[in-house]
């Protein structure tokens, strides 16, 4: 199947995804870089390089990119160096600066919703951990895509209020979240765990997709671990899609 035929998510590695509604695919948190290309997370349980694996072997198909935030692990250098930097680019506000600064010539920021070749764009908030280290890791967004279908990407954030609003006012077909746990040695985890997981199960209605695991050092928690622990959601392997 080429990535972006059918409506869904198609992972690639991490948080790197096609999402595909309508008839438009974005390429969401590019993260190009080969296998241990890069550095440990800083302060965290291990010290393995990144991403602890590589990409698969398959076709790049887009009409535009998303990035959530600039954290290394969802935009990297390889990544700047290899889109095109015409490609249509949507972020959240505060990264627009970064981003032309880069030489992308078509930024567009979005701070409440957007629409693009059918597809309305809202951004949505995220909370990236708990407490001060939520404020130390800086602003990030989520994002729901609505077209024939609907789909609500949540970014790096855990389970809080404006998740559970996202939810029930959009309702989505499809919830793509970014799971795996990641931590570093002090505080609480930045991403979503089981729990976080299990409590949007408890409400969503649609698909549950989890990405973002087992390709970063800090994210702990595995897809085997997951699958045991939460009911009715899919946790596709590298390479694999979950469409409508």
């Amino acid at each position: 199947m080429k990535p972006g035929s059918t409506s869904g998510v198609h992972l690639l590695r991490n948080a790197t995804v096609f999402l595909t509604v309508g008839e438009t695919t974005f390429l969401v948190d590019p993260l190009f870089a080969p296998p241990e290309q890069l550095p440990p997370i800083e302060d965290t349980p291990n010290d393995r390089r990144n991403p602890l694996v590589p990409l698969p072997d398959m076709e790049l198909s887009y009409d535009a990119v998303v990035v959530t935030h600039r954290h290394v692990d969802h935009f990297d250098e390889r990544a700047k160096e290899e889109l095109d930097s015409k490609v249509p680019l949507f972020c959240q506000p505060e990264d627009e600066t970064e981003f032309v600064h880069d030489g992308f010539t078509d930024v567009r920021p979005v701070s409440d919703n957007i629409s693009f070749r059918g597809v309305t764009i809202y951004r949505t908030p995220g909370q990236h951990g708990h407490g001060d280290l939520a404020k130390q890791m800086g602003p990030v967004s989520g994002f729901v895509f609505e077209a024939d279908r609907t789909i609500y990407l949540a970014g790096d954030t855990v389970w809080y209020d404006a998740v559970e609003r996202t939810i029930s006012q959009f309702t989505p077909d499809m919830i793509a979240l970014n799971g795996g746990e990641a931590r570093f040695n002090y505080g609480e985890p930045i991403t979503m765990g089981i729990d976080d997981i299990a409590a949007v199960r408890d409400i969503a209605t649609g698909t549950l997709v989890v990405v973002h695991m087992e390709a970063i050092n800090h994210c702990l928690l595995t897809r085997e671990q997951l699958r045991k622990s939460v009911d009715d959601i899919t946790v596709p392997e590298d390479g694999e899609s979950v469409t409508f």
